[in-house]
């Protein structure tokens, strides 16, 4: 069986090959903090295309109708690591790792505060365990907690794709890749494998293939 894989095509869809389960995802505020729900149910293959150029009328799939309205889907993003782009933020019992790739889907946030708040006063009460848990439920990958010793803190999440949608916002969200699925860029070149991101589907993000919450801006709503 072919390995779990993202293809970027130029000006064109995300081929997903290697049967990688797909589903449809709610974002639901729960007090101050967010949860995702099950949404519709998607069909399952072992290779599809998904849209990214924000017109098709088959959402999530491609239905050709970036050649129609002729979309340049140019890749914009870094290839550098993750290591090297983000900042480390300290706290006194967890540090922060964040290169500020926002997808404004707020699972930073908990009923305590915000992960940059938890991991500053994280030794008090249960803030620590927060602030890792705010960190983890990032969908973009943006935040990593990080203990004292150093060692990166990541959920363990199997290959799989959520499409994302955001009521509370009234917009269509990005795409969520869990578990470490290599993404191949329309060159060929293959960008760092990661546990967490969140990739473009309404066609306008400035760092491509990347969400960068510009569907929020647009007021992007996908056609089912």
């Amino acid at each position: 069986m072919q390995k779990p894989e993202i293809k970027i095509t130029q000006d064109g869809p995300y081929i997903v090959t290697g049967n990688v389960p797909l589903s449809e995802k709610i974002i639901v505020p729960q007090g101050r903090k967010y949860e995702l729900f099950e949404g519709r149910e998607l069909p399952q293959t072992e290779t599809y295309a998904l849209c990214r150029c924000g017109k098709s009328k088959n959402t999530p799939f491609c239905d050709g109708s970036h050649e129609k309205v002729g979309f340049v889907g140019t890749e914009t993003a870094s290839k550098a690591k993750y290591e090297d782009r983000a900042e480390l933020i300290g706290g006194p019992e967890i540090d922060l790792l964040d290169d500020n790739r926002c997808a404004f889907a707020r699972f930073c946030h908990r009923d305590n505060g915000n992960v940059w708040e938890l991991t500053q006063k994280s030794d008090w009460g249960d803030n620590r365990s927060e602030a890792i848990i705010a960190a983890s439920e990032c969908l973009a990958g943006r935040l990593v907690a990080v203990d004292k010793d150093g060692n990166e803190i990541e959920p363990e999440l199997q290959p799989s794709i959520d499409i994302i949608q955001d009521p509370e916002k009234r917009v269509s969200a990005g795409i969520f890749v869990k578990g470490n699925i290599p993404i191949v860029g329309a060159n060929g070149e293959t960008y760092e494998v990661r546990n967490r991101v969140a990739l473009c589907r309404c066609g306008n993000s400035e760092n491509k293939p990347f969400c960068d919450a510009t569907h929020v801006l647009t007021k992007f709503l996908d056609k089912k």
